[in-house]
């Protein structure tokens, strides 16, 4: 007997269980924005429980190509999503996701909203920050420098909550 999680009573995992739940969670993340081979690569590595994947292993279970999982790998790693790591005594990457995947994935955020906000900054005194364009990149990069306070104190309550689990 399966249980809508997958498992069924000798603890074996229902593979098909499980692919069902790596496409409904990639098409999610796909509807969000991320890419498609992407998001079915990442959903693959979290419903691994080793969070751990080869090319050959991830084209096996998501039925595409290995320059499809290379595409997915490349902008998995470039989003700091993914890490590839040599499997010791091999010549082949394995694909892993980071330890705290989603910590990981929003303090990398943090960085790229920093850019930004310098950008707008510089945007809204080029175009004069009393026309109304300037008036609009001022106050983007005013609501991405707002985003990333809020953000630095999420992200401290949660691993004082981590910490106490």
């Amino acid at each position: 007997m399966t249980s809508e999680h997958g498992d069924n009573e000798a603890g074996m995992r229902d593979e098909e269980a499980v692919s069902r739940f790596v496409e409904r969670f990639a098409a999610e993340m796909t509807e969000a924005g991320m890419q498609r081979m992407a998001s079915r690569v990442f959903a693959a590595l979290l419903a691994d429980d080793d969070g751990s994947m080869t090319s050959a292993e991830l084209g096996e279970q998501l039925h595409i190509s290995p320059a499809a999982v290379s595409g997915a790998i490349n902008y998995l790693t470039q989003v700091s999503m993914v890490a590839r790591e040599r499997d010791p005594g091999s010549r082949r990457d394995r694909y892993r996701l980071h330890d705290e995947i989603w910590y990981t994935t929003f303090a990398s955020r943090d960085q790229v909203l920093t850019r930004w906000e310098r950008v707008l900054k510089d945007g809204a005194r080029t175009l004069g920050e009393s026309s109304p364009a300037g008036a609009r990149l001022a106050e983007t990069a005013e609501f991405f420098e707002f985003v990333q306070f809020e953000l630095a104190g999420m992200m401290e309550r949660w691993r004082k909550t981590r910490k106490a689990h």
